[in-house]
């Protein structure tokens, strides 16, 4: 009998889960939530939706890790988690072609004649007048280089992991999750001594949209790489069994190369000409 059920093929047909249906009415329970707030409810009424996404999202991968140390995840299936986490990545990548698009056609056509409300709000030129931009060879450039290393920091940990250098591995997440909360830290500083406000005109709207976003996304890497942190110092990774590491540095880069877009279009380019509000 258990030769008649024994597993024949390289895929992975997953055990019956109640995450899924689980996760669909938290989001239900999150979305009625802030839409409840939006219109004058408690910030209470947020908290069980969110906190019932959270907890299918812990256990839920946590199952998912499991199944990879049970060796569930054969090379087919680990071929189908890489398509998958390509194709999130490039759904990623629409969402800020999405914020450059809003950024470019503000800036690029601020005399818009069909755009007679842009026109007033903008001056007719861009950045809009009155607007002191942040000087982006000071703490934008320091970012840069933050993230740049973090960068390098998160490859050198991939390539200790294929040699098998535990050691390796572990102190160059260390040192990647320090150097992006360094890179969050810095944003907020740079925020909270901002000259100009999200709902203060489009300039700050289209700046805080674009450069807030791929703040989100540092903070999610950076959690991410964390996960991996824990994982990697229980000996749970291995030379040919790693793909959630494999997926959060290639997260990482991607946040990389988004932020080097952001820093020459939106603070070297996009602030050219304006005053400079400098940050002590």
């Amino acid at each position: 009998m258990a030769e008649a059920h024994a597993k024949t093929h390289p895929y992975h047909l997953v055990n019956p889960s109640p995450w899924p249906a689980l996760g669909a009415v938290s989001a239900f329970a999150l979305a009625i939530g802030a839409i409840s707030f939006m219109h004058g409810a408690s910030l209470w009424w947020i908290f069980p939706g969110l906190l019932g996404v959270l907890y299918t999202m812990l256990v839920w991968w946590r199952d998912v890790v499991h199944e990879a140390q049970e060796g569930d995840h054969t090379p087919v299936v680990q071929l189908g988690l890489r398509y998958g986490m390509i194709l999130f990545i490039a759904s990623e990548v629409m969402f800020f072609v999405a914020w450059f698009w809003a950024f470019f056609d503000a800036s690029l056509f601020p005399n818009a004649p069909e755009q007679v409300l842009r026109a007033e709000f903008t001056g007719g030129h861009w950045p809009p007048k009155g607007i002191e931009v942040f000087d982006p060879w000071h703490f934008p450039l320091l970012n840069t280089l933050v993230l740049l290393t973090s960068g390098t920091t998160v490859t050198w940990a991939h390539h200790a992991l294929l040699h098998n250098d535990r050691k390796g591995l572990v102190w160059g997440l260390v040192c990647t999750v320090l150097l992006g909360i360094t890179f969050t830290g810095v944003q907020i500083y740079e925020y909270a001594h901002a000259a100009f406000s999200f709902g203060g005109g489009i300039y700050g709207s289209t700046f805080f949209m674009a450069t807030g976003f791929h703040g989100f996304h540092v903070i999610i890497g950076t959690i991410f790489l964390i996960v991996c942190l824990i994982r990697a110092s229980i000996g749970q990774f291995t030379p040919k069994q790693h793909f959630g590491f494999e997926a959060a540095a290639w997260y990482w880069h991607f946040v990389d190369v988004v932020w080097l877009f952001l820093f020459f279009c939106i603070y070297v380019w996009g602030g050219w000409g304006a005053p400079i509000h400098m940050i002590e």
